[in-house]
């Protein structure tokens, strides 16, 4: 049995103008994209933004994601590597790095001079693919609730039905994944499961959730469903919608994606641009 692929994960960060964020590893004297492997549990894009951070110093928000690199090392075994765009949240300003026997080299170049720039063929066909994704988008992501407790074992309201164990460490997961892309507005179905999956964000980061009853399944109206997703593709938030399964054809459809099944816990990053939807993605816990 061959073993399994060293994973790793990156970004193509990209700044107004058309710049892009490239390092040098003294080690092997070539030019590439910010990454690294992922910690044992860790999740790709987690590991995407907190490779960026540590070797360039800055603090990065995903946008689409871009084809995954595999291919062969010198010791024989392959490596997989997960790409996303990325726009840096607060300055790009990268003069004060501190340069070390990992990265000794952070520097904005134009687009033109990357291309000569990058060591690897593989490098320079992610950034041909990230060309036409590097204008600033914002994510709706679209979240099923955690796993909760069956219907048949539970006695109350539906509406009251808690997560299971299980949902509330999906709940947790989602923390760093939502703060990946940057949400800052949390718009939660008022049940139970939904307010108990998106509560360990609003408790880490102190943005505030606004409840519908709307996004119930008991309570669901498809108007106030499509006029919801309308306000937030033309806000100017990165947001999170938490809802039911049986209200996601409603949401997808108003914002014309094509219909995902999303496992409890699971989301829908859609990214988009002036109203218009850029790239979707389906993210894990």
């Amino acid at each position: 049995m061959e073993p399994r692929d060293v994973r790793a994960a990156g970004a193509v960060v990209t700044r107004k103008g058309g710049d892009v964020l490239l390092v040098h590893r003294p080690k092997y004297d070539d030019w590439s994209f910010p990454k690294g492997k992922l910690d044992p549990g860790e999740h790709a894009v987690t590991a995407a933004v907190r490779e960026v951070a540590e070797e360039t110093g800055l603090h990065v928000r995903l946008g689409p994601a871009l084809s995954p690199q595999r291919y062969r090392l010198t010791n024989g075994r392959w490596k997989s590597v997960a790409y996303w765009t990325a726009r840096a949240v607060g300055s790009d300003d990268v003069s004060r790095y501190c340069p070390n026997d990992e990265i000794d080299r952070v520097e904005w170049v134009d687009w033109s001079e990357a291309v000569v720039r990058l060591t690897y063929p593989h490098d320079r066909e992610t950034l041909a693919e990230a060309r036409p994704l590097r204008r600033r988008t914002r994510a709706l992501v679209v979240l099923r609730h955690g796993k909760a407790r069956s219907r048949a074992a539970w006695r109350g309201d539906d509406r009251l039905r808690p997560l299971l164990r299980v949902g509330e460490v999906q709940a947790q997961r989602l923390v760093p994944l939502l703060a990946a892309f940057d949400v800052t507005a949390v718009h939660s179905s008022s049940s139970t499961r939904c307010t108990q999956t998106v509560a360990p964000y609003v408790d880490t980061t102190g943005w505030p959730v606004k409840l519908y009853d709307e996004l119930s399944e008991e309570d669901s109206s498809v108007d106030g469903v499509v006029g919801l997703v309308d306000d937030l593709l033309d806000g100017d938030e990165a947001a999170v919608l938490c809802t039911h399964r049986p209200v996601l054809p409603t949401v997808l459809d108003a914002l014309q994606v094509p219909d995902v099944s999303l496992e409890p816990g699971s989301m829908l990053v859609v990214h988009h641009r002036k109203g218009k939807v850029v790239a979707t993605e389906v993210v894990d816990p």
